[in-house]
C-alpha cells in the first residue's frame, strides 16, 4: 500500500470522528474455550495468522489487530494459569471460557485528537467456569490464577519497554 492510498482510506475515517467524536470509541474483544484436558486453550478465531490495522483506523478487519492479540495474550495466560491451578488443586475444571474486552478510542492511535490517549484504557477480564467446586472454590481458584499469570502481572506492573532500531546502516 502506498502513502496515498492509506491517506485516503483513513481521511473519511478521521473526518467521522471530528464530527462524532464517541464514534471513535472501540471495545476489542476476544473470547478463548478452556480445554482442561491438556492444559490449553483454543483461540477463537479464523483469522489468518497475521496482525493489521483495525478497521476504526482503516484496516479490512480480515486481520487481527494489536489490541485483539494482547487480549488474546492475557486470556490465554489466565486461562493457561487457570487450569494449572486447578490441576495443581484439584479443583475440576470440566469446561470454560475466558472473555477479555479492552476499550480505547481511535482518535488517540490516529492523531486525530492529541488529548485521547493511545492504547487501551481499560481491560475486563471474565472467567466462564464449569465446574463442580462451589462458588468459594473457583473464586480462589480465580484469585490464584490472576497471582500467577504472566502476562496479566506485566500489564499490572507497568513494565518498562526497551526500543531499539536496526537498520542496514546499523543499531541507531
Amino acid at each position: 500500500m502506498h502513502s496515498e492510498e492509506l491517506r485516503a482510506r483513513q481521511a473519511p475515517i478521521k473526518q467521522a470522528y471530528r464530527d462524532t467524536p464517541e464514534s471513535a470509541r472501540v471495545t476489542s474483544r476476544v473470547t478463548l474455550e478452556l480445554q482442561p484436558a491438556d492444559l490449553t486453550v483454543r483461540l477463537d478465531t479464523q483469522r489468518p495468522p497475521m496482525a493489521g490495522l483495525h478497521p476504526a483506523t482503516g484496516g479490512t478487519g480480515q486481520v487481527a489487530c494489536s489490541a485483539d492479540l494482547l487480549l488474546e495474550s492475557l486470556a490465554a495466560c489466565a486461562g493457561v494459569t487457570l487450569l494449572a491451578v486447578a490441576t495443581a488443586t484439584g479443583v475440576p475444571i470440566r469446561a470454560g471460557r475466558i472473555l477479555a474486552e479492552g476499550d480505547w478510542d481511535a482518535r488517540g492511535t490516529l492523531g486525530v485528537d492529541r488529548s485521547v490517549p493511545i492504547g487501551i484504557q481499560r481491560i475486563r477480564l471474565r472467567f466462564e467456569l464449569d465446574s463442580s467446586a462451589d462458588a468459594a472454590a473457583c473464586a480462589r481458584l480465580v484469585q490464584t490464577a490472576e497471582r500467577y499469570c504472566v502476562i496479566l502481572a506485566t500489564l499490572r506492573a507497568s513494565t518498562p519497554v526497551e526500543v531499539q532500531i536496526s537498520s542496514p546502516g546499523g543499531v541507531v
